[in-house]
């Protein structure tokens, strides 16, 4: 595993960008674009990520990147990649999808399905903060049980969708989940994905202070705590073979119990108020997505 003092010193989101205080994305971000190189074309919708970009003529983004509409993020990511590959250029940089869990769980699926139907070559990246942010905190296929939007104002009953799942079922050579609390683990996986070719996807979730109700300064720490809990799991799929990475490895070999959920809720205003019950199921839901994660566990070597 890379570790932090290793990263390149250069950045490619600079200062003075407008993510709100304490915003996961623009960790994951960077360690993205890092791993990259900034040999990269960005293709974006409508997003808390459009807005920490900017607006034209101004951009806090040292790449290009295009704004696209809501539901097509991955179709016109496979359209600049064609475009590339007419202008012999493909070799010269990596497409990278980037969409919110709305515009990939839910505007967007029918576009990343066909385009992992076809196994068109560039690198998608959801980052998974958990509802519609830029727009107000609505749910999404992706907001997990329990949690208050502006939507869900007793608490949405569903568990989230399983979009690493979905994208298995297709096909493709590689997935992989993480958390932007864990740079590394970040870079790694979108390291491992430029050096691939077809359809790569990586599910990152990021923490959202705003949107989850908690203090800035707490990013990283919930981040953790959502892994240390087994809400967030992070691993890979790579050819069909499954296996924990980083911290969630570390935690399976270990055989210790996880962290109860029940910390993890009381670290967010949007879990106030839920039930025992809720809890209970939560955690049950919990536990049997981690068992499973560790039947399919391949080690290294």
């Amino acid at each position: 595993m890379t570790r932090v003092s290793e990263l390149s010193t250069t950045e490619y989101l600079l200062s003075g960008n407008r993510a709100c205080a304490g915003c996961g994305l623009g960790i994951g971000l960077r360690a993205i674009t890092k791993a990259l190189d900034g040999k990269m074309v960005l293709v974006n919708p409508a997003s808390c990520l459009t807005v920490l970009g900017g607006m034209y003529p101004i951009s806090s983004l040292d790449v290009p990147w295009i704004n696209v509409a809501f539901p097509s993020t991955a179709s016109s990511a496979a359209g600049v990649r064609a475009g590339l590959r007419a202008m012999r250029r493909e070799g010269e940089m990596t497409v990278l999808a980037m969409a919110g869990d709305g515009g990939t769980a839910d505007i967007g699926m029918q576009a990343l399905s066909g385009a992992a139907e076809r196994d068109d070559d560039f690198i998608y990246v959801c980052y998974d903060n958990e509802a519609y942010m830029n727009t107000g905190t609505q749910r999404s296929g992706s907001t997990p049980a329990g949690a208050r939007t502006t939507t869900t104002w007793t608490g949405k009953r569903e568990n989230p969708k399983d979009v690493p799942a979905i994208m298995e079922a297709h096909g493709i050579g590689y997935i992989a989940s993480t958390n932007a609390a864990f740079p590394t683990d970040v870079y790694d996986k979108v390291l491992k994905a430029r050096d691939r070719r077809g359809l790569r996807y990586i599910h990152m979730n990021t923490p959202c202070p705003s949107g989850w109700s908690f203090d800035p300064k707490d990013t990283v720490k919930l981040g953790r705590l959502a892994v240390d809990t087994g809400v967030v799991v992070l691993y890979e799929i790579e050819d069909g073979v499954f296996r924990l990475t980083g911290r969630s490895a570390s935690l399976a070999k270990s055989g210790k119990p996880l962290v109860p959920v029940a910390e993890y809720l009381a670290a967010q205003g949007r879990f106030r108020g839920v039930s025992d019950e809720t809890a209970a199921e939560i955690q049950s839901w919990v536990d049997a997505r981690w068992a499973g994660y560790g039947a399919r566990h391949t080690p290294v070597g």
